[in-house]
């Protein structure tokens, strides 16, 4: 099974049961850090998510990945986890919710000898991310963006 057609499978089964338990489905990614293959389910809550509502939704998918379209898996390790206060932003609609936030950008490769930039989050179409900076309004393409993420400022 392809990658893409995991994050889909896994992203169909965790729907209902993120719902059942009072959480959104934020993300599910399936990457290889290090030596071993994760396999990360990333929710959330208004109000933030606990320990409890990251272990219901383990113990109910944990089973349903036994199933024998898995079976040509590599050995990976499941992990169900919290958006977190600085979460990554990868869908449009993690865009739209969090516009006039204080997010950070990650770029591939330098821009204007920058690796990164700070801003608030102003707009996203199709991809492309403006920050506004200094009262100054820029245009980030997604092929330049390595990841975007809010920044909390304590």
């Amino acid at each position: 099974m392809q990658a893409k057609e995991l994050i889909r499978r896994v992203s169909e089964m965790a729907l209902p049961l993120c719902d059942a338990n009072g959480v959104v489905l934020w993300d599910v990614e399936f990457e290889k850090e290090g030596g071993i293959q994760l396999l990360t389910i990333t929710i959330d809550r208004d109000g933030g998510v606990d320990i409890s509502q990251c272990e219901a939704i383990s113990r109910a998918i944990d089973p349903m990945l036994d199933a024998k379209e898995f079976d040509s898996l590599p050995a990976y390790t499941l992990c169900v986890s919290s958006a977190g206060l600085e979460r990554k932003l990868k869908k449009p609609a993690h865009f739209e919710k969090f516009i006039g936030a204080k997010v950070e950008i990650r770029f591939y490769k330098p821009i204007d000898g920058a690796k990164s930039v700070q801003g608030i989050l102003s707009g996203y179409d199709n991809g492309c991310i403006t920050l506004e900076q200094d009262g100054n309004s820029r245009i980030y393409e997604p092929g330049d963006v390595a990841v975007c993420r809010l920044v909390v400022d304590i």
